[in-house]
Formats: C-alpha cells, sequence, structure tokens
C-alpha cells in the first residue's frame, strides 16, 4: 500500500491504494498526525479511488482520526470510493459520519 500526502491551502489529501486494513496502520497515522498538527490545514480528504479493499481495522482508523481532526477543529472528507469500498462505508453508515464525495 502506498500513501501519498498533497496539500493545496487549507486542504490536505491522503491518496491511498490497494488494501487498507491494519498493516498500514502506522503508515496512516504517520500520514494524518502532521496535519492536524498543521494550523493552515482545515480539511482532510481521504481519497480512496485506488482502494480496492478495507477491513474493520480501516473503518476504526477513520473514526480516530475523525475524532481527532473535530478536536483540532478539522473536517475529514471521504472521496472517490469504488463500488466495493462505497458498499462497506454504506454498511458501516459511514454516510452519517463523514461527507462522502463520488467525484
Amino acid at each position: 500500500m502506498a500513501i501519498n500526502v498533497q496539500t493545496r491551502e487549507s486542504v490536505a489529501t491522503i491518496a491511498m491504494s490497494e488494501r487498507f486494513d491494519f498493516q498500514v496502520h502506522r503508515e496512516f497515522k504517520e500520514a494524518y498526525v502532521p496535519l492536524l498538527a498543521n494550523p493552515a490545514i482545515r480539511e482532510i480528504e481521504i481519497d480512496m479511488s485506488r482502494l480496492t479493499y478495507l477491513d474493520s481495522s480501516a473503518l476504526g482508523m477513520l473514526m480516530l482520526l475523525r475524532e481527532r481532526a473535530l478536536a483540532e477543529n478539522k473536517s475529514v472528507r471521504l472521496s472517490k470510493p469504488g463500488k466495493i469500498v462505497m458498499q462497506i462505508l454504506e454498511i458501516a453508515n459511514f454516510g452519517k459520519l463523514f461527507q462522502i464525495s463520488q467525484g
């Protein structure tokens, strides 16, 4: 799994590919912790367009990021999930917790 972070103005994008599971928890945390500490960043976007799989530990990691972001007055948006990933997000009712954008 490759994690790539890009920032543009007040939005930081964490792009991930392939599998999002417990194996990448450390790498994922290392990607978002500096973003939470950066006062210029107001929104963290998780680009899911290249994800083929996520499991319950990934859902937990997203929830933890959401909690920490809210504590810093930042928002988290999930973007471009594929069909399978979107089904998992829907089953977990993540649409009630996160803004999910398709485009």
